[in-house]
């Protein structure tokens, strides 16, 4: 998996219509869609593209449960069926790569109340997951699709396909949109500029460094330390934080694994085969945790587990190990859309484990409300407000 390539332009005196803060996954999608609607932009990274968590390893593009179908879910399902063609197209501009393929994703299950429970996923798949008259399937089987894979201890109850699940470089993808961004005349990537404060009124970003950026409209995509932006713009301090982190640890190996088989998925083990003989492993989701960056104990287990539902891995060579923040915003889902106080604020993050499938929707749909669009095409629960109303209420 390559990494991020890291060259830098400075922020100069650029006077953008859209400053993005943030050069992850959600930033890069937001600048990609803001130029193409014919806008200036300028995108504000304090550390470098993918430095966050979109600069992982894993790259799983799983679909929500079938069952107890919403808005969110189909949101999801169609950001996830229109990736493809979004991934073609750059593809073909820049002659990068992705690492996007459609494989799909098994889950053993753990005895037969799980069994049923996927019979009936099966049924609601086939109601709920078709669109753009593509149909995608949660099958109930008894066969590992490959020997081997996943271990044949773990087939004892059976196995669940499911078609729509696909998998992405997310170094890959960050490479590509970057290729994109940087053919564009109208776009600038600016490292190693901090955004420390918002001026939503005046339509000023002040740098660490003291530079200051004027902007027609911004889009808060900093990941983690987005919250903290967006918590400065209240008026007095929020009851509770509109977003925390959650520090993820994964794996990356090269390993004899055919590329084209499916993601194996098992109680919050993912093992991920990529493009060029990697295969990541991973995660962790901890709540509390001291060195942000640093990988222990917790990455072993996940490791050993791996090995026991994919055997192969334990004849793979490590490549690296890695930890890092993701963004969990108060409510879980994403938060998307136009600040409902300070018009000239959009918010695009909080993507936490699903961003890689949903972001090229997301921010096709924020700077549609910039250019004065309905919020129509976003679930409820995405807004802005949304998320603000939830912190702003005191539980205490």
């Amino acid at each position: 998996m390559p990494p991020v390539d890291s060259r830098a332009s400075g922020a100069g005196q650029w006077r953008p219509d859209v400053l993005v803060i943030g050069a992850g996954v959600m930033g890069m999608w937001a600048a990609l869609m803001a130029a193409r609607a014919g806008h200036t932009v300028l995108v504000a990274e304090r550390h470098r593209v993918g430095a966050g968590a979109s600069g992982g390893l894993l790259g799983a593009l799983m679909p929500h449960l079938p069952d107890r179908w919403n808005a969110k879910k189909q949101f999801q399902l169609e950001a996830l069926t229109s990736l493809e063609g979004e991934l073609a197209e750059l593809e073909a501009a820049t002659g990068l790569s992705a690492g996007y393929r459609r494989s799909g994703r098994v889950i053993p299950l753990a005895g037969p109340q799980q069994h049923l429970r996927a019979l009936q996923h099966s049924r609601d798949a086939a109601a709920a997951w078709s669109v753009a008259g593509r149909t995608f399937s949660y099958e109930v089987s008894d066969r590992a699709p490959a020997s081997g894979w996943p271990a044949a201890e773990a087939t004892t109850h059976g196995l669940v396909f499911d078609s729509l699940a696909a998998r992405i470089s997310p170094r890959g993808l960050l490479n590509l949109l970057r290729a994109a961004l940087e053919a564009m005349p109208q776009v600038r990537i600016a490292e190693s500029a901090d955004v420390a404060r918002l001026d939503p009124e005046g339509r000023t970003a002040r740098l660490a460094d003291g530079t200051e950026i004027a902007f027609g409209h911004v889009v808060v995509s900093g990941g983690v330390a987005g919250f903290n932006l967006l918590e400065a713009l209240e008026p007095i301090r929020l009851p509770r934080p509109l977003g925390v982190a959650v520090k993820g640890q994964a794996a990356l190996f090269r390993a004899e694994i055919d590329p084209g088989v499916p993601i194996l998925f098992d109680n919050g083990i993912y093992v991920v085969p990529h493009d060029g003989g990697y295969c990541a492993v991973g995660s962790t989701s901890e709540d509390a945790f001291g060195d942000a960056t640093a990988t222990d104990g917790l990455l072993d287990d996940v490791v050993e587990r791996a090995c026991r539902l994919a055997p192969v891995l334990r004849e793979a060579s490590l490549v690296e190990r890695w930890a890092g923040l993701r963004p969990k915003p108060i409510g879980r889902d994403p938060v998307a859309g136009l600040h409902p106080d300070f018009p000239a604020v959009a918010v695009l993050g909080g993507g936490f484990k699903i961003s890689f499938g949903i972001a090229h929707e997301l921010a096709r749909a924020v700077i549609g409300q910039i250019d004065g669009g309905s919020a129509g095409e976003l679930p409820p629960s995405f807004a802005v407000g949304a998320h603000l109303e939830a912190a702003r209420r005191d539980f205490a």
